[in-house]
């Protein structure tokens, strides 16, 4: 009896949920059916036996109306949680989230990133949480680099790693699986120095005849969410000239070169000058809800986007809620004691006003430990001045956007997500747009993760709290009743009392 009962629990324990709901429409079925029988068999029913027979009619009825229901939830759940590959924890998934999902990805709002590096997939990482139309419009010059083993060997123009870590950035599976295989380093002898990413993009460059198809078609290929394009099809390099008047070519060498020269980067500018954007780019621009500028290298991945042709100008007309997120720390050899407002000040002077309304910029709140590290490589944290009246047009929003990854410091993709989803909330409200369906749920999106971040902090804060007390958080911490407290000390005692003979007898 009990390994049934034992069974009937397992069963109603069943992950998908379902058969909970079918047991208790049965039960509802049952006691409905016994009501309707009792009251054709009684000819004749005192009223305390008919109130009752009506109770359990009602009783009956409710659980098949509220198993019927949560039936039918269950169902929706399971159909999106099988067909959604965003879904990393398929577990205590919620149905208000998932209706989101489908409806709103497809109609969300429309981001552009521009950048390149680890700042761009770090923004890409984040937004992807809240809408399907994402344009990465990425770098695919080396600037100057000379070309690697791949290029050489396959003979392709373009470098395509810019492209592949944006690829894995949004792609809507583990991303983990797809950069592993992505970057998987060729072991066969005629292959030796090339990854699986670099043959695969000259087999697709032979198959579609230019580059820019070839990522539009990976874009699909990869099933990523939104799409990567190239800011331009052409080779271009980065020039940099120094205040000293001196003149790098070479990208690997403007920082080892400033630092010799005891000098600063004046300008930077591109080599051709009139590089084209490839198609699509301007059209994306125009057509954005919202463009997101950085974070990343400011003078090697930041401001070469915005010198290719038409870019910068697409960006000023553009009627899209402009933001820049600032770098967290300088970079040795490009922005030496850089505040934000140095960082603003160099995008304005090499392409003008009008690229930015919002500029997101950190606390400082970084643990002091890890900045000591980054010191001794010669960076430190960017200072928060912001004190020209040239750049008060633009409105600044001092956030808590840090975090650690593997040690390092860097943008939390969440914070950058949630804040210019924010944003576009309040232009929508702004615009008296609260009844749209868009704006409702995605305000309702951001709500929830915002109570899912707080719920975080103080979990955190409470493991903390236990650390110092020396209890380890992830154990639970069970009370023991009396009776187990002095069954526990009677079996120590007896013990004792066995091990005392045994001891002296030794001795002996």
């Amino acid at each position: 009896m009990i390994i049934e009962m034992k069974g009937m629990a397992h069963w109603l324990k069943s992950s998908s949920k379902m058969k909970r709901w079918i047991f208790l429409i049965l039960v509802g079925i049952m006691l409905t059916c016994y009501g309707i029988a009792k009251i054709l068999v009684q000819k004749e029913m005192e009223f305390i036996d008919a109130g009752k027979v009506v109770v359990i009619f009602v009783i009956g009825f409710t659980c098949i109306v509220l198993g019927l229901i949560f039936l039918n939830k269950r169902n929706m759940e399971l159909f999106i949680e099988a067909t959604d590959d965003r879904m990393k924890n398929k577990k205590n998934v919620n149905v208000k989230s998932l209706i989101f999902d489908k409806t709103i990805y497809d109609k969300g709002p429309k981001i552009v990133a521009i950048g390149g590096g680890a700042g761009l997939n770090t923004v890409l990482a984040g937004m992807k949480r809240y809408t399907d139309n994402i344009t990465a419009i990425v770098a695919v010059s080396e600037y100057g680099k000379q070309p690697n083993l791949s290029r050489a060997v396959l003979g392709t123009t373009l470098p395509f790693e810019e492209v592949k870590d944006s690829i894995v950035a949004l792609s809507a599976k583990e991303s983990n699986e797809l950069e592993k295989i992505l970057n998987h380093e060729m072991e066969n002898p005629n292959l030796r120095g090339l990854k699986f990413s670099d043959i695969y993009f000259t087999a697709m460059k032979e198959i579609y005849k230019n580059d820019t198809t070839s990522i539009e078609k990976s874009n699909s290929i990869f099933n990523i969410i939104g799409n990567v394009k190239p800011v331009t099809a052409e080779e271009v390099r980065i020039c940099a000239e120094l205040e000293n008047g001196y003149v790098v070519e070479e990208k690997d060498k403007i920082p080892e070169i400033v630092n010799d020269k005891l000098t600063k980067i004046n300008r930077v500018y591109l080599k051709p000058s009139n590089c084209k954007p490839a198609p699509g780019v301007l059209e994306a621009i125009k057509e954005a809800d919202s463009i997101i500028i950085g974070p990343g290298s400011l003078y090697t991945n930041v401001i070469p986007n915005l010198l290719v042709n038409g870019v910068a100008k697409a960006i000023k007309e553009s009627k899209a809620i402009k933001i820049y997120v600032n770098n967290i720390m300088t970079e040795p050899g490009q922005t030496d004691d850089y505040s934000v407002e140095d960082h603003i000040k160099a995008i304005i002077e090499h392409c003008g006003e009008g690229l930015i309304d919002y500029c997101i910029y950190d606390t400082g709140e970084v643990i002091p430990e890890y900045i000591k590290m980054y010191n001794k490589e010669g960076a430190d944290l960017v200072e928060q001045k912001i004190s020209d009246t040239s750049i008060k047009k633009i409105k600044f929003i001092k956030k808590n956007i840090s975090t650690i990854i593997d040690g390092k410091i860097r943008h939390d993709p969440y914070m950058i997500a949630e804040s210019a989803i924010k944003l576009i909330c309040n232009d929508m409200k702004y615009q008296d747009k609260e009844s749209d369906p868009t704006y409702i749920m995605l305000n309702a999106k951001l709500q929830s993760d915002k109570r899912i971040s707080k719920l975080k902090k103080e979990k955190r804060k409470r493991d903390k709290r236990a650390e110092k007390r020396g209890i380890n958080p992830n154990t639970k911490n069970k009370t023991k009743s009396k009776f187990s407290m002095k069954y526990s000390d009677r079996i120590k005692s007896i013990k004792e009392s066995e091990e005392h003979p045994r001891r002296n007898e030794q001795r002996r």
